[in-house]
């Protein structure tokens, strides 16, 4: 890898705020979060560097080391971004029909090209901030997917005690096992059979999440 330049003399990076800017300090967000996702689809987490997101965002090199500090700034900065939104889960009428189609929405971002999805999992395991951001995301996404558990059990399809967030990794984790550390070309079959299986073994049970007697 070549390691990006040191940021000019005296410049200190700067944690990137959850909170939105607007103005011109938005347009060049958005700007040079654009520019990171390009760079990431072409080039990957090795092919990453503060000067080239400068270039293709059309902003000065001072002002990316300024406000993000590094790489790793800029991947927690597109990761937090991405959190920033007002997806929600899908709502089908049926606790198999949301697991379903949630998991073709994931196999369908995990198959996009350029492969931006698959390039940030794996830059997760390059960078601290890029991790800690990634398990940002991770957290918001599950806790926003816990609807479609809760639904189910309103409908009377699971069990009162369900414990969703066990459910729903049961639900999804074939799709990015199969994707992600096998790489098999995509099924698509795979997110109606995982979701069906999930479903099955929530109905019977597998997952409540009832305490023990006598805990409190």
């Amino acid at each position: 890898m070549t390691p990006s330049a040191p940021p000019p003399e005296g410049a200190q990076p700067v944690p990137p705020s959850r909170r939105r800017p607007g103005g011109r300090t938005a347009r060049i967000r958005e700007q040079v979060l654009d520019a990171v996702l390009a760079e990431l689809g072409e080039g990957g987490y090795d092919g990453l560097t503060m000067e080239a997101v400068a270039t293709r965002a059309g902003v000065h090199r001072a002002t990316v080391y300024r406000r993000w500090g590094d790489v790793g700034g800029l991947l927690a900065d597109v990761l937090d971004a991405a959190g920033d939104d007002a997806w929600q889960p899908p709502d089908t009428g049926s606790l198999e029909g949301d697991l379903a189609a949630l998991n073709h929405e994931i196999q369908d971002a995990l198959t996009a090209q350029p492969p931006i999805m698959g390039a940030l999992i794996a830059a997760s395991f390059r960078s601290d901030k890029a991790d800690h951001a990634q398990r940002r995301l991770w957290e918001d996404r599950y806790a926003r997917c816990e609807t479609i558990v809760h639904r189910a059990i309103r409908r009377g399809e699971l069990p009162p005690h369900t414990d969703a967030r066990p459910l729903l990794i049961a639900a999804t984790a074939p799709v990015y096992h199969h994707l992600v550390l096998l790489r098999t070309p995509p099924d698509p079959g795979l997110p109606g059979r995982a979701a069906r299986t999930a479903t099955l073994a929530a109905s019977a049970g597998a997952f409540d999440g009832t305490p023990p007697s006598g805990d409190t």
